[in-house]
């Protein structure tokens, strides 16, 4: 099998020099901003997805399982759609997912019962799941030098939505339940139009079907991987890293109530006390997500350049483990600002890892198969989005530092896995990524 040394554009083969094709930064400016609009909507259900649920009789345990069903759909279904890109053209996928997850967030909107909720929220996870194919869009329209401040961009697009998402939501929840998942389905149903008017096709026909059948379950295909170099430890790295943040990230809010709010309401958990600690937690979330989009969106590709892939991952790693140990014991000291403060020592850390280790992945698979194995990567994601929340609440409850220092300990094996990764060889010829 012949395939072309450059990732395809929209309109050929991107040109070299670390840019894009002609007309391909028109198509990675379109997939980026289809990326921040579909989780924009997702993060304004963060906010009333709990207590929404509780309305029709959720117990806690069912309200986690409605959440952790989204992350479940996007395991199980992100290697179908990044693989059917890699048949079909990425255009059709991704106006197609985006058609999902409309008709998901409008059932949530209009669910009348606890089922159909969950029903609903299943739905919006099967179209969300389309990030493999966004990705390869991404991979298709950047050369092997500017890949990975093509995925860092990916990784900023998230972070800015998951940032005012939340916001957004807290505000329009103040209306009713229902307005957040309407104003979701408002944003998917412009997210389609702008996408259909201006995403183009960057997957030519003659590099389509390579290598696209496959089990669609992913967890079967996960040993063809070590067809490619780096391919598996990459793949087992990225899952092992969403795994860590799951746990980690899950249990600030009841870190921030037990330490600060709390004791300030006498020990006794309250109405004003759950809106003072959400207000925190926001606080928190909203610092990470700025760090992370600045290190991803701005420092990403000068240090990739200079560094590589390989190394960042290394680096990015250890500091990320750093920051996650360290929260327990900054809780401990008692400062609420410095608490802040080392949410953005973990940040920095997951904002040089994530990308590059996408980025990394993409030049370590054939061009004719980037939706498939960013798909993949994704999917791992989402088991690890599925797993650390469904264990951090138990570990809390045994001790409220466990879950940080198990999720600490996962980045520092990541960190060994990452000191394993060899040299990649573009599919083409030259070398990248020591």
């Amino acid at each position: 099998m012949t395939v072309p040394a450059q990732a395809s554009g929209p309109h050929g083969p991107a040109s070299g020099g670390g840019g894009v094709a002609p007309g391909a930064s028109k198509a990675l400016a379109v997939a980026l901003f289809t990326v921040f609009l579909d989780i924009l909507g997702f993060g304004i259900i963060i906010p009333i997805q709990p207590f929404y649920a509780e309305s029709f009789g959720a117990s806690e345990a069912v309200v986690t399982l409605i959440g952790a069903s989204f992350s479940f759909m996007q395991f199980l279904f992100a290697p179908f759609w990044g693989r059917l890109s890699d048949r079909v053209g990425r255009r059709p996928i991704i106006l197609s997912s985006i058609a999902f997850t409309i008709v998901g967030h409008a059932l949530f909107a209009s669910a009348g019962s606890l089922w159909m909720l969950l029903g609903a929220r299943m739905l919006v996870g099967f179209g969300s799941a389309n990030f493999g194919a966004a990705q390869a869009v991404i991979a298709d329209t950047t050369t092997g030098a500017n890949r990975a401040r093509g995925m860092g961009l990916f990784g900023a697009a998230f972070g800015v939505g998951f940032i005012i998402g939340p916001a957004v939501g807290g505000t329009l929840g103040q209306i009713s339940p229902e307005a957040p998942a309407w104003a979701s389905a408002g944003l998917a149903v412009a997210n389609l139009l702008f996408a259909f008017r201006f995403l183009p096709e960057t997957h030519p026909p003659e590099r389509r079907g390579l290598g696209s059948k496959g089990p669609w379950l992913p967890i079967l295909e996960l040993p063809r991987a070590r067809l490619f170099p780096n391919a598996m430890r990459l793949l087992i790295a990225t899952g092992i890293v969403i795994t860590a943040q799951g746990l980690a990230e899950q249990v600030l809010s009841l870190m921030v109530e037990r330490v600060w709010v709390l004791p300030a309401h006498g020990g006794i958990s309250t109405t004003v006390g759950h809106k003072e600690a959400a207000g925190m937690t926001a606080i928190c979330l909203i610092g990470v997500g700025l760090v992370a989009a600045i290190v991803q969106g701005g420092l990403l590709g000068r240090l990739q350049r200079k560094y590589g892939e390989r190394r960042l991952v290394v680096v990015g790693s250890l500091i990320a483990a750093v920051g996650i140990g360290l929260y327990p014991v900054v809780a401990a000291l008692g400062s609420f600002p410095l608490f802040v403060a080392n949410g953005g020592i973990f940040a920095a850390g997951v904002g040089l890892m994530t990308p590059s280790l996408s980025g990394f992945l993409s030049r370590s698979v054939p061009n004719a198969e980037q939706g498939r194995w960013l798909g993949m990567a994704q999917s791992l994601g989402a088991l690890g989005r599925t797993l650390g929340p469904a264990f951090s609440g138990l570990l809390f409850s045994v001790a409220h530092a466990l879950p940080f220092v198990i999720a600490s300990a996962l980045m520092l094996v990541t960190f060994v896995v990452a000191l394993r990764l060899g040299a990649v060889k573009d599919w083409g010829g030259s070398a990248h990524g020591a």
